[in-house]
C-alpha cells in the first residue's frame, strides 16, 4: 500500500472519530466579525430613507424595500424558499366608510355625535326598535334584563355602573368597580344584551356633554394621524357575536327618549340611590342605522431566505426582524422607523451574509436556518401570524426563534451605559436557551443583559409584542432583543443620524453567536418550561 493511500486512510478514520458538529462548527469567530457597523449602516441608509416613505405595510414603497433585501439575501448565497423570496400574506385593508343612526329625523354621525367602542357591519337604513335598559346589568339588585323584551332590538344603557353618595360602587360596596365599571366594562354589558335576543348596545356616555364633546374631538385627531383603516386576514370570518357598540351623549340619548337631559340625570341618579332597577315611563324612538365597511386587498409579503444545513437539515433555526413601520402621517410627515425596525431589518441581512460566507467555506450548519423579515408588525404581529399558521417549514422541526426588535438606540434608563441589551423570553419555554445566550455573551460580546422585562408583571407586556410571540404561542423557544423605547418611538425623528450603529453591530454578532451553537449542537434546544 502506498503512503499517501495509508495517509487518506488514517485520515478517513480520524475523521470519523470526530464529532461531526466539531467539523461542522469551526470557528465562528471569522463570519461574526463580518458583521460590522459600516455595512448595517449602508443598508439602513437606504431602507430608512425619505426614498421608502416610512415602509407603511402594502405601500408600493415597502415592496422596494422587500426587493432590496431579497436582493441581498441573494447575493450573500442564501437560497429562495420554493422559488421564490416572498411569501404573500394575505391582508386586507377594512375601513368604516358611512356610519351613522337616526332617530326622529335626526342624524347622529359618527365621530361627530357619537364613538364606538365596536363597530359592525350594518346593511345601510336598517330599521331597530330600542329599549331602555338603566344600567343594562344583570347583577344583584340590578336585574335590568328580567323583563326586557329586547329580541331584535338595540338595547340603550348608561356606561359604566351606579355609585353611591360616598362614590363607592354599588355592586363591588368599594371603590373598585364590579366587570361592569372597568374599561372593557361594556363586553359584560354586551353580552348580557345579546344573551337577550339584542342586535346591538348604545350605550350613554359617563361624562356631562361638554367632556364627552372634547373625547369626540380628541378622537378625531387620532384617526386623522393614524387612519380609519384597519387591516385583517382576507380569510378571517366574522365573529358569530359581532355587534355594534355605539357611544352617545346624555344630551342625545334624551332626544332618543323623549326626554330632557336633566330628567335622564334625575333618572339614573335614582338607580344609585335605591340601589336596584327601578322602572321607568322612558320609551326610546326607533331607530335606523347604517355602518358600511369598504374592504380593499393588501399587496405585502414576509422576505425569506434559506439556507440548508447538513447531518441535522430537517430542523431549523429562525432569524426574524420586521421590515414594516407606520409610513407617512396625516400631517405629510415621514416616519422612517431607523430603529423601529430598520435595526433589526440590516440585522438580518447581515446575519445571513455572514452565515452565507461560512457556508461558502464549506462551514455549512448542522441545522438550516430561515431569514425572515416579516411585514405588517405595526399593524398587529399580522406578518409573522400569517407565518405561523402557514409555515414554509413544520413548526414542530422549528428550534427556536431570534427576533431582534429595535436594537440601535439607548433607552433613559442606559445614558452613559450603552454596552446593554435588554433580553425578553429566553427562559419561558426553555431553559437552555437562556445558557446559551448568557455562555455566547460572555465568551464573545460582553454585553450587560438587562432582564427587568421578562418580568410577567411587566405593565409594558413587551413579551407579547414583537413577532417571536407568534412561535412562542407554538411553544417553540424565543429570544427577543430589544433596546427599550425612546422619545421618537412611532415618531418622524426615528432617523438614520440617531442610531449607534456599533450598538447594532455588537447585539448582531451575539445573535450569530447564539444561532451558531444552536445550528450546530448535537441535541435540539430542551422544551422543558412553561413561564407566563
Amino acid at each position: 500500500m502506498k503512503k499517501t493511500n495509508i495517509y487518506v486512510l488514517g485520515l478517513f478514520l480520524a475523521t470519523k472519530l470526530i464529532p461531526m458538529s466539531a467539523i461542522a462548527q469551526g470557528d465562528p469567530v471569522p463570519y461574526a466579525l463580518s458583521i460590522r457597523a459600516d455595512d448595517l449602516k449602508k443598508h439602513l441608509t437606504f431602507i430608512a430613507s425619505d426614498s421608502l416613505k416610512g415602509r407603511n405595510t402594502g405601500s408600493p414603497e415597502q415592496k422596494v424595500a422587500a426587493n432590496y433585501i431579497a436582493d441581498s439575501f441573494k447575493k450573500s448565497g442564501i437560497a429562495p424558499v420554493n422559488g421564490s423570496y416572498f411569501q404573500k400574506v394575505d391582508l386586507v385593508n377594512r375601513a368604516w366608510s358611512n356610519v351613522f343612526i337616526s332617530a326622529k329625523g335626526k342624524k347622529y354621525e359618527y365621530l361627530s355625535e357619537m364613538m364606538a367602542n365596536a363597530l359592525a357591519p350594518v346593511a345601510a337604513n336598517s330599521k331597530f326598535p330600542v329599549v331602555f335598559a338603566g344600567f343594562g346589568v344583570q347583577q344583584g339588585g340590578y336585574t335590568d334584563f328580567d323583563k326586557l323584551n329586547a329580541k331584535g332590538k338595540y338595547v340603550l344603557a348608561f356606561e359604566g355602573e351606579a355609585k353611591d353618595a360616598a362614590g363607592l360602587y354599588v355592586l363591588s360596596g368599594s371603590k373598585d368597580p364590579s366587570v361592569f365599571g372597568k374599561g372593557d366594562g361594556w363586553k359584560e354589558k354586551l353580552k348580557r344584551a345579546q344573551a337577550a335576543g339584542a342586535k346591538g348596545l348604545i350605550l350613554i356616555a359617563d361624562r356631562d356633554t361638554k367632556a364627552f364633546g372634547n373625547q369626540v374631538r380628541q378622537r378625531q385627531v387620532m384617526m386623522k394621524r393614524f387612519g380609519n383603516e384597519r387591516m385583517a386576514f382576507a380569510d378571517a370570518a366574522s365573529a358569530a357575536n359581532e355587534a355594534p357598540v355605539l357611544l352617545i351623549s346624555s344630551e342625545a340619548a334624551a332626544e332618543i327618549l323623549g326626554t330632557t337631559e336633566a330628567e335622564l340625570l334625575a333618572y339614573k341618579a335614582s338607580l344609585a340611590t335605591a340601589k336596584k332597577t327601578v322602572a321607568s315611563k322612558l320609551k326610546a324612538a326607533p331607530i335606523e342605522v347604517t355602518i358600511e365597511r369598504t374592504e380593499k386587498p393588501v399587496d405585502t409579503y414576509n422576505v425569506v431566505g434559506y439556507l440548508e444545513g447538513t447531518d441535522k437539515k430537517e430542523e431549523l433555526v429562525v432569524l426574524t426582524a420586521h421590515y414594516d413601520h407606520i409610513g407617512v402621517s396625516a400631517d405629510g410627515q415621514i416616519n422612517n422607523g431607523a430603529n423601529d425596525d430598520g435595526s433589526g431589518t440590516v440585522t438580518v441581512m447581515e446575519l445571513a451574509e455572514a452565515f452565507g460566507k461560512a457556508a461558502a467555506e464549506g462551514k455549512r450548519p448542522r441545522r438550516s436556518i430561515l431569514f425572515m423579515t416579516v411585514t405588517g408588525e405595526e399593524k398587529g404581529l399580522l406578518g409573522s401570524e400569517w407565518y405561523a399558521n402557514h409555515p414554509l417549514f413544520p413548526l414542530k422541526n422549528t428550534v427556536v426563534d431570534l427576533n431582534t426588535d429595535m436594537t440601535g438606540r439607548y433607552d433613559d434608563e442606559h445614558k452613559g451605559k450603552p454596552d446593554y441589551i435588554y433580553e425578553i423570553g429566553s427562559d419561558k419555554l426553555s431553559s437552555q436557551l437562556r445558557e446559551v445566550l448568557i455562555e455566547q455573551n460572555k465568551k464573545h460580546v460582553g454585553l450587560e443583559l438587562d432582564f427587568r422585562f421578562n418580568d410577567p408583571n411587566d405593565p409594558n407586556r413587551f413579551y407579547y409584542r414583537s413577532d417571536h410571540y407568534n412561535f412562542a404561542k407554538f411553544g417553540i423557544p424565543v429570544a427577543f432583543f430589544f433596546n427599550g423605547v425612546h422619545d421618537d418611538y412611532h415618531m418622524p425623528g426615528d432617523e438614520v443620524d440617531k442610531i449607534e450603529f456599533d450598538q447594532i453591530q455588537k447585539v448582531g454578532r451575539l445573535v450569530f453567536y447564539m444561532a451558531w451553537e444552536i445550528a450546530n449542537r448535537e441535541q435540539r434546544l430542551v422544551v422543558d418550561s412553561n413561564k407566563p
